[in-house]
């Protein structure tokens, strides 16, 4: 009997010391939420996959952050580099910069509080936050939680599954989803840093245009594209193209393109005048910065606009909705757009 009651006893407390080691998807967020609370700074990178136009885009993504409003993202565009971008968090704005086009927008927007951003910590921290519904498992590396994101102008990505390491709690793997649970966007984090010893310039604007960041120096107007090739979206949303206007301007064309439907919009295309660095002034935008696989544009209630290989893009609508404007414009980035 003696025997018998050790043997429980024996397996109880094993049972016990099991549980005590598991943590529990509140420990997980509870300590997830003390390492953004406490930090003062953090650097990553990271290889971002983008499966949410007609090619495939792949990014390298180096994220620098100090408390509390202070970011910047480089944005390297493994098959064009002179798209590369920053994405500018500082005391004067936020900031997306062209560099190589010498090219900025800044923006009357509180980025990155407002969306979903699968490449920066306190925001997935955030998003577990704002999810009660989300779902913890437990694999023999990593804590995995599902939760939704936070997308304004993009419904059709509802879902992220989010990988921390079980040792460290640093993001390892972000995979958004579509309604179907398909991955669009996969962000592999390969190094996450804690407080590191940041350089004061940092997060300076004019340091961030100038530096050659991507090894790209700014482009020589005579760089650019000598003749506008023409791009037509691929995605009309039932309109057609009923009227094509050519101007010739002072670096080039400009063409308009006015499509009447089902919804009415305009493109305007033309090609960039480099202005010197000592001139080059913010354009202002009154919206929010915004992911189109290919560039970062910049978005507002009616228009969406954006730099690409040494052109200006710009789609217009008064019923056009957000989330439509995104869709023509990421139809106009393939060879299907030409014609």
């Amino acid at each position: 009997m003696k025997k018998y009651k050790s043997l429980v006893i024996g397996i109880l407390l094993l049972i016990v010391l099991t549980a005590c080691g598991e943590k529990s998807k509140d420990d997980v967020v509870e300590k997830l939420e003390d390492i953004v609370e406490n930090m003062s700074a953090y650097q990553s990178q990271a290889m971002m996959t983008l499966d949410t136009g007609k090619e495939k885009q792949a990014y390298r993504v180096e994220v620098s952050h100090k408390k509390k409003d202070y970011y910047r993202v480089l944005l390297k565009n493994e098959n064009d580099e002179e798209s590369s971008q920053i994405i500018l968090r500082n005391d004067d704005g936020v900031f997306v910069l062209t560099p190589a086009l010498n090219k900025s927008f800044k923006f009357q927007s509180e980025w990155p509080e407002n969306n979903s951003q699968p490449y920066l910590f306190q925001s997935l921290i955030q998003d577990l936050v704002d999810d009660s519904d989300a779902t913890f498992t437990v694999t023999d590396s990593y804590f995995v939680f599902e939760t939704k994101t936070s997308y304004e102008s993009n419904s059709n990505l509802p879902y992220q599954t989010i990988y921390f390491d079980k040792k460290t709690y640093e993001p390892v793997l972000v995979k958004v989803l579509d309604h179907d649970k398909n991955p669009l966007v996969e962000v592999e984090f390969t190094n996450f840093e804690i407080d590191p010893d940041l350089p004061e310039n940092t997060f300076d604007m004019e340091t961030n245009m100038t530096s050659s960041i991507f090894g790209v120096p700014v482009m020589a107007q005579e760089d650019l594209p000598s003749q506008l090739t023409v791009l037509y979206p691929s995605e009309n949303l039932g309109s057609e193209l009923v009227e094509e206007d050519q101007m010739d301007v002072e670096n080039g064309k400009r063409v308009m393109l006015s499509y009447e439907g089902d919804k009415n919009f305009t493109i305007i295309q033309e090609t960039v005048d480099v202005l010197p660095t000592s001139t080059a002034v913010p354009e202002v935008v009154n919206g929010e910065p915004i992911d189109l696989s290919f560039t970062v544009g910049a978005l507002s209630e009616n228009s969406l606009q954006w730099h690409y290989q040494g052109v200006n893009y710009y789609v217009a609508s008064e019923q056009l909705t957000k989330e439509e404007m995104k869709e023509v414009a990421r139809s106009m980035s393939t060879e299907d757009a030409m014609k």
